[in-house]
């Protein structure tokens, strides 16, 4: 079997520093002790480490592609984000090649590695991490290798990569939601969600959680059903809720995929919305106002998240990540009023 080929990675955990300590080292840049930069070259040389020449020159932008990554290519919520992605990048004159995860640890590492192998100038990642942080440490420990050489990351909505990032308005977005519904006189609410191993999930359940505790409701007490965060999955979601509890007046989903699935699923048991059952998303994708009824939804500005995200993966690297927020809006449309009775 072939030896794998020590990575600057494996010569920081030998040498018992940081990768960018590793870096400094082993560039002879300034920023760490005489003593250190030698232990590092030494451990190094043991270990046959030879430093990628080519990755060095992604820093001067000798690269023209960007590497982007989505869960899933054929949720408009990451179709927009590609589009934003897309369209600086023309600007910039820059190639982007775009892969599909499926939500799924190990291929988004093996993405990731087939990025780098393809010498791409920065990697952008969209979409939710997860919960707990060590699923994504390999995965984080292959982009601080790659930053290390030369290469840029920035992200979107993950909160455990140590990359700049865009972080959506998901935890106030999901109050603002709840509170919709509240205010409207809803109280027996289901929820049709993804996997709460996400972040996005998480975070937006936690806003939810917020406005049922105010109004002296329990997320607790209330349907909450994991599916896919698909239209197949928020159909399943939605028999689910409502074999089990019939008399419920409102179903939110978490995003507006999902809650495609939900109003296709109302519909197929002659359910009526809003007149039964209100409907609400996540996201406001495009089709989401020619929907019948037309979707209430969290407007999230996922087309200019797209230009955010490239704008930091194209800047220097900086000290600390940098972090912008997006914030949100609660679009107001026919598929929510007031509970009967």
């Amino acid at each position: 079997m072939t030896q794998r080929r020590a990575r600057l990675i494996d010569v920081a955990d030998a040498a018992g520093v940081s990768i960018a300590a590793a870096s400094r080292a082993m560039s002879g840049s300034t920023g760490v002790s005489d003593a250190i930069a030698a232990r590092v070259r030494r451990v190094a040389a043991e270990m046959g480490y030879v430093a990628n020449v080519h990755a060095r020159t992604l820093a001067g932008g000798a690269s023209t592609t960007i590497g982007l990554l989505v869960h899933e290519i054929g949720d408009p919520y990451f179709t927009e984000i590609a589009g934003g992605v897309l369209r600086l990048g023309a600007q910039q004159g820059l190639t982007v090649q775009i892969g599909h995860t499926g939500r799924d640890p190990d291929a988004e590492l093996t993405q990731v590695r087939a990025l780098v192998a393809n010498r791409v100038r920065a990697i952008v990642i969209a979409g939710s991490g997860f919960v707990d942080a060590a699923v994504q440490a390999p995965v984080k420990a292959e982009l601080q290798a790659f930053q290390a050489g030369g290469g840029r990351v920035a992200v979107i909505g993950r909160h455990h990569l140590g990359a700049d990032a865009v972080l959506p308005d998901n935890h106030t977005g999901g109050r603002s939601l709840a509170e919709h519904l509240l205010a409207l006189g809803h109280r027996r609410i289901a929820f049709a969600v993804g996997s709460r191993a996400l972040t996005t999930v998480a975070d937006r359940l936690a806003g939810i959680a917020e406005a049922l505790a105010s109004a002296g409701l329990d997320l607790d007490d209330l349907p909450v059903v994991e599916e896919e965060f698909t239209r197949a999955g928020g159909r399943r979601a939605t028999h689910a809720i409502l074999d089990a509890h019939p008399d419920v007046t409102a179903i939110a989903a978490l995003n507006d995929d999902m809650a495609i699935g939900v109003l296709a699923a109302l519909r197929a048991r002659g359910v009526s919305v809003p007149g039964e059952v209100s409907v609400s998303g996540f996201d406001d994708v495009p089709v989401a106002e020619y929907l019948w009824p037309a979707l209430t939804t969290v407007r999230l500005p996922m087309a200019e998240m797209g230009e955010q995200v490239l704008e930091l993966a194209l800047k220097p690297a900086s000290s600390r990540p940098r972090r912008r927020l997006t914030g949100h809006s609660l679009v107001v449309r026919d598929s929510t009023a007031p509970p009967r009775g």
